[in-house]
């Protein structure tokens, strides 16, 4: 028989569920950011290899606060779309901006899941939450124990340190102190941690989580939606030198540095695309217009099918963070997508993803947070003098579709998180 979808797509639902799993995410499609895309894409795999997936999520809302167009936030929602049964549940909405505003949304997702979403599901062979915030942890934990099912972890980032690394509360802080108290009471709760990174494994270790409680599965690339692309015929300019940053404009992002370096190549045939929104990005947004900034052009958030051809219509791929120590132990998933399209890549993150790029050899490193080495390396590769400079790219681009597709294609990843479920369901 044919399932029909409410997302528009119909699959095949004659293969018989041989475990059910229960996913809970705060954010889920159409939400484009890392979790939703992650746990989607992986959702969706594991419920055409023949597992029953519910995913218990809220009604989607990120990064702006103001739920999508279609949906209402007052009573539960069950929905199915690409083979996964998705159960919303109302939250408090607010603008990723504003810690207490914020706090509120997490713990409104906790409690309404633990209430609400707990009457909607069916009890799971396997309970799976991703972070990064740990509220969405300890409902994976309650959860499990009120079903008497294993949790796994899903590790997408290191809380509280995070909140830390930004400036938005000090280690000393009642509310970190309080976070450090339930990120070890999750991670002991857990019959198994997946890891995006193997720089989180030593701070794992060091709270305690044996080496063989952690498996490393990371984010990939969704190899059928970013490959290689016509260029968004809007933003295409071919006479101007593009750059493209593509994400959530958040704290973490150090996106004044490009700003910085935008000033200084005001008059130089470069562009700059910020493709996203966040909690910067009206503080960005003004600084462009009291600078006068022509350079620098907001595209706000956009559908996430549309973001190959941005990426196609620019010569390179910008991936930031702030010099921190934390953010050395990242893999940003933007990276993965880069290179699936086929985008040399100019990369201020150092560590783990460094590490990464120079293995792919997929495009160049940038120090974090220095806007003059940047702007080096801009008009290094955008200078008509170089007639090497394109034929570079050409390769870097090359070279990191070449390395993602053999190592990194997210559905493949799907099939070992699933076979790894399985082992622990057993």
């Amino acid at each position: 028989m044919k399932l029909g979808l409410a997302c528009g797509e119909v699959v095949s639902a004659e293969v018989r569920a041989d475990m059910r799993i229960l996913v809970v995410s705060q954010y889920y499609p159409p939400e484009t950011n890392a979790p939703a895309n992650r746990m989607s894409k992986m959702a969706q795999v594991w419920a055409r290899s023949g597992a029953d997936v519910t995913v218990l999520t809220g009604f989607p809302n990120h990064p702006e606060g103001a739920v999508y167009p279609g949906y209402r936030n007052r009573t539960p929602q069950v929905e199915h779309c690409n083979g996964v049964r998705v159960v919303r549940v109302p939250i408090f909405v607010a603008a990723n901006e504003g810690r207490v505003k914020r706090s509120l949304a997490y713990l409104s997702f906790a409690l309404s899941g633990a209430s609400i979403g707990a009457t909607l599901v069916q009890r799971p062979d396997v309970v799976v939450a991703t972070s990064p915030q740990l509220l969405v942890a300890a409902l994976g934990v309650w959860l499990a124990r009120l079903f008497d099912r294993p949790f796994v972890l899903d590790l997408r980032d290191l809380w509280p340190d995070s909140v830390v690394a930004v400036g938005a509360a000090s280690e000393d802080s009642p509310m970190v102190r309080g976070l450090r108290h339930l990120e070890r009471f999750v991670y002991r709760s857990a019959q198994h941690i997946v890891i995006v990174s193997e720089g989180f494994r030593p701070h794992l270790s060091a709270c305690g989580i044996p080496d063989e409680r952690i498996s490393f599965v990371p984010n990939g690339v969704d190899a059928g939606l970013f490959k290689p692309s016509a260029p968004d015929p809007e933003h295409w300019d071919p006479a101007l030198f593009t750059l493209i940053f593509a994400g959530t404009v958040g704290l973490a992002h150090g996106l004044g540095t490009i700003l910085d370096a935008a000033s200084q190549l005001r008059d130089a045939p470069v562009r700059f695309l910020i493709v996203g929104s966040g909690a910067e990005r009206a503080t960005l947004e003004q600084r462009a217009r009291e600078e006068d900034l022509g350079n620098v052009h907001f595209l706000g958030r956009v559908a996430r099918q549309r973001i190959p051809a941005l990426l196609a219509a620019a010569n390179v791929a910008l991936i930031t963070l702030r010099p921190s120590p934390l953010f050395e132990t990242v893999l940003p998933s933007k990276l993965f997508e880069a290179m699936g399209c086929s985008t040399p890549i100019f990369l201020a993150v150092d560590g783990e993803a460094r590490r990464l790029l120079d293995e792919s050899q997929a495009g160049v490193f940038v120090e974090p947070g220095n806007a003059r080495e940047l702007v080096k390396t801009i008009q290094r590769f955008s200078s008509p003098d170089d007639s090497s400079a394109g034929e570079q790219l050409k390769n870097m681009g090359e070279a990191g579709r070449s390395f993602v597709l053999d190592s990194f294609e997210r559905e493949a990843l799907a099939d070992s998180y699933l076979a790894l479920l399985r082992g622990i369901a057993e």
